[in-house]
């Protein structure tokens, strides 16, 4: 069985990342301290609330870059406020809509090479989105969510699952 990149990785990616814009909008529509949730975080040897959501765009946009070959938008991961997140999600999201279905081919054994301070790590693209670019995003994406939670924001479990695809 081949897996099709295109029809998984992609739509996945979307479905996280207006979930995580969705999120964003509940925490302007809060009226908190935009300022104490630009520091906020679960535990003191942790990621605060921007970069978990830079992490999560940024792992979306550059897993669709890698499996097409392509060169993904960078940032300067300066964020300060929710509306410049918000722009960073939608970033993510423009770069993965156009990104062209028939990019994706030979995708799945495409090698990925990421190298950080002590560790590299070489994959084949499938076990790649797999076992790292999918769980890692949905790690940000989910400590996105709980920090909004723990902060007070009014959000459930559908406005983390986002739009379901009932067929």
């Amino acid at each position: 069985m081949s897996l099709a990149l295109d029809t998984l990785a992609a739509p996945m990616f979307l479905r996280g990342l207006n979930s995580l814009a969705g999120l964003v909008d509940k925490a302007v529509e809060s009226g908190l301290d935009e300022a104490a949730l630009m520091e906020a975080r679960l535990a003191p040897d942790m990621r605060p609330f921007p970069d978990q959501i830079r992490m999560a765009a940024f792992s979306a946009r550059s897993c669709i870059g890698r499996l097409t070959g392509q060169e993904w938008p960078k940032t300067d991961d300066s964020e300060a406020t929710l509306a410049e997140l918000k722009a960073t999600i939608a970033l993510s999201i423009a770069f993965i809509e156009a990104a062209d279905a028939a990019a994706f081919e030979g995708g799945e054994t495409r090698r990925i090479e990421l190298r950080f301070p002590g560790v590299a790590l070489d994959f084949e693209g499938a076990g790649y989105l797999t076992s790292f670019a999918l769980p890692n995003f949905y790690f940000h994406l989910s400590m996105a969510y709980a920090i909004l939670r723990q902060a007070g924001v009014a959000l459930g479990k559908r406005d983390f699952l986002g739009q379901l695809e009932l067929v």
